[in-house]
């Protein structure tokens, strides 16, 4: 069973239809015992990320997660979903996020923004999640990221401006900047990849 973390962001219902159609049983909530259950959690976002912080306070999605990264169980943060994964954020002001990844959350140097549309992921033949997918486009919107390495982990790149993380994977912890349940035939690839290890 696939469980996608409804804290009150991201594309849920548009997630779910993804996620199913690697034919596992795939279910939105935030119920705790099914979250951490699960063969993989989603944590899904849209938005700015204190504000996706504090949905997910209120919702105990921080204790959710906590307990999933201590349990080395598989979860993928997607969009925001990826940014609250790391130490902090400069958006607004700045807030702390969940530190499962190490570094910092910031605006992306570039003369458009927000970063919207189609745009190619430089990935290492070590990834699991690019498996057959190398330098594919997938569909981006955001006008933050993280743009520092995480040591022991296999990162994948973009580029907008300035190179960013545009996915990051470390043991069963997987995070995507872009949004794969609305990269078409790559993304439906990409949430196979990742399902696949469930």
């Amino acid at each position: 069973m696939i469980a996608i973390l409804d804290y009150g962001s991201g594309n849920l219902r548009s997630a779910q239809r993804a996620f199913a159609l690697t034919g596992h049983q795939t279910i939105v909530t935030s119920d705790p015992d099914l979250c951490l259950a699960s063969d993989g959690l989603i944590v899904p976002g849209v938005g700015a990320y204190g504000a996706c912080m504090e949905q997910l306070i209120a919702a105990g999605g921080r204790e959710i997660i906590a307990e999933r990264v201590a349990s080395k169980k598989p979860m993928m943060g997607i969009c925001v979903g990826m940014q609250i994964l790391f130490a902090s954020g400069t958006e607004k002001g700045g807030h702390s996020g969940l530190g499962v990844f190490a570094g910092e959350v910031s605006q992306i140097d570039a003369p458009i923004l927000p970063h919207i549309g189609w745009n190619n992921v430089h990935s290492e033949p070590s990834s699991i999640l690019f498996q057959g997918l190398q330098d594919e486009s997938f569909y981006f919107v955001h006008s933050f990221a993280a743009k520092s390495p995480i040591a022991d982990a296999t990162n994948s790149w973009c580029t907008y401006g300035e190179e960013f993380l545009a996915a990051v994977e470390q043991g069963p912890m997987s995070a995507v900047q872009f949004h794969p349940e609305k990269s078409g035939s790559v993304g439906a690839r990409l949430i196979s990849n990742w399902a696949g290890t469930l």
